[in-house]
């Protein structure tokens, strides 16, 4: 289980205590009148929320229709803000989530940044992530499940609880199994405490779907089925040119053809996990690079230290045996 994020005081906390009184009367924003307006621009720049879209579209690339549909939450919850101030309550929207798709296509990460995005528009009170799997919530005998899916859910609280694999919590061929205690206690919550926490469900799509079928009262909760669509080798290449930047490497020019082919060879392998399965390479290939230069001894200088060569991804099993 992993909490990533941290809390931070902001618009639409309700602090607790002694103070929490004063501190909610100070918070009350006078009504406005019909006829005043409000600067969309500077409403938009005060909740920061592009600097959270913008971080998206840094850290990942493609997933135009996932992003799409971050930046139409984001502006939602905005104009609900507005409208506020003008004394209109429309109820607060409904924004549990699923997520679908292979590993490795940024369903965790797209996850960390709309923890972020809901606690600075207001919607959940802390800006963390709870990310969780069966292991988590799941007890292995009578009494177990209820406390441990409890302990997790009140750590999530202020936040976004991410299940990932959510469909191990249903073993329909298992009729001792614990996990339907766990998905009960879930569904209360999302139902009766969705003001508090936005639970977002993830795992392969077909497997999701049956998930809903065997469970109805799940998939009713659930406001927003986001697919995560496989990386094209286009979009690989990106992401891994991008991965080898951060930890401060190069290609050789005779390397990028070699890695467009690792691309598209371990693509059309078993087990292929996207953008995970890329970063594996580029960490393979840095041992193949350190070990090389160790072997050849002598000085080396800055570009010997930052740059792969082709022989550090020939040397990976999807191009066979070296002669």
């Amino acid at each position: 289980m992993t909490e990533t994020g941290s809390a931070r005081v902001g618009f639409g906390m309700r602090p607790g205590g002694a103070a929490a009184a004063a501190e909610e009367e100070a918070a009350v924003v006078e009504t406005l009148p019909p006829d005043a307006s409000i600067d969309l621009a500077e409403e938009r720049a005060e909740s920061h929320v592009d600097e959270v879209l913008d971080a998206l579209d840094r850290e990942l690339v493609g997933l135009v229709p996932v992003k799409t549909r971050i930046r139409e939450i984001a502006a939602l919850l905005l104009v609900d803000r507005m409208r506020a101030r003008f004394g209109i309550d429309s109820g607060r929207p409904n924004l549990h989530m699923c997520f679908t798709g292979s590993p490795g296509t940024g369903k965790t990460t797209v996850a960390v940044r709309l923890a972020e995005l809901l606690h600075r528009l207001g919607y959940v009170r802390r800006g963390h992530l709870v990310s969780v799997t069966r292991d988590d919530l799941v007890g292995q005998y009578v009494g177990h499940t209820a406390p441990k899916t409890k302990e997790v859910l009140k750590r999530a609280m202020g936040g976004v609880l991410f299940i990932d694999e959510a469909y191990y919590l249903y073993r329909a061929e298992n009729e001792r199994d614990y996990g339907q205690e766990a998905i009960e206690i879930l569904l209360q919550v999302m139902e009766n405490q969705r003001d508090d926490l936005v639970v977002v469900l993830a795992g392969y799509k077909d497997r999701m779907d049956s998930f809903f079928s065997s469970n109805p009262g799940m998939s009713s909760r659930i406001a927003h089925h986001i697919d995560f669509p496989d990386y094209a080798a286009d979009e690989l290449e990106a992401i891994g040119t991008m991965m080898m930047e951060r930890e401060g490497y190069k290609l050789d020019p005779a390397a990028e053809p070699v890695f467009r082919d690792y691309v598209e060879r371990r693509r059309a392998q078993p087990r292929f996990a996207n953008a995970r399965s890329v970063r594996n390479a580029i960490e393979r290939a840095r041992l193949r690079h350190a070990n090389r230069l160790l072997d050849a001894g002598g000085a080396v200088d800055l570009a010997a230290l930052t740059t792969l060569a082709a022989d550090d991804f020939l040397g990976s099993r999807v191009f066979g045996p070296r002669p």
